[in-house]
């Protein structure tokens, strides 16, 4: 019975190792994609959004790390298409981005930035922006950028 016992401590002391070396493997790659400029650009995109940021309850924004194993996730040296979880003070949802890189520049660029909320509402992050901008130039032209200044400050 002794000779038994030893048999399963070793194993148990294996089957750590390998489920702690994955671990550590899995942690590398969760870095890699949240210090990519890909991921930085999509979680600024959200930031910027004051219609998203408020929909979530943000600040304070948490930013999760992605599932690998989610197929929704997919990057390879010209695109990346990732699946970002994250939360407010009011709700949470998934930030669905897609990005390219060019291959002269070696830069990454933002195509997509979508934030769907729990409760189903979708946000285009860029439309939003692109909306805003015409809109803020259309008032500029409309009214100078004095008067503009002058209405969005209340002076």
């Amino acid at each position: 019975m002794k000779h038994f016992q030893t048999r399963l401590v070793i194993a148990y002391v294996t089957i750590t190792d390998v489920n702690g070396a994955r671990s550590r493997s899995a942690d590398v790659r969760q870095e890699k994609f949240s210090e990519s400029d890909y991921h930085r650009l999509a979680v600024e995109e959200l930031e910027a959004c004051p219609a998203a940021m408020e929909s979530l309850g943000a600040p304070p924004l948490k930013v999760y790390n992605i599932h690998l194993t989610d197929r929704k996730n997919c990057v390879d040296q010209h695109t990346a298409q990732i699946k970002i979880p994250v939360t407010g003070s009011k709700t949470g949802g998934y930030l669905y981005t897609s990005s390219s890189r060019d291959p002269a520049t070696n830069r990454w660029s933002l195509k997509q930035a979508v934030l769907q909320l729990r409760e189903g509402q979708v946000i285009d992050l860029l439309s939003s922006h692109q909306a805003a901008a015409a809109q803020t130039q259309a008032m500029e032209h409309m009214c100078g950028t004095d008067q503009l200044y002058e209405l969005m400050c209340g002076r």
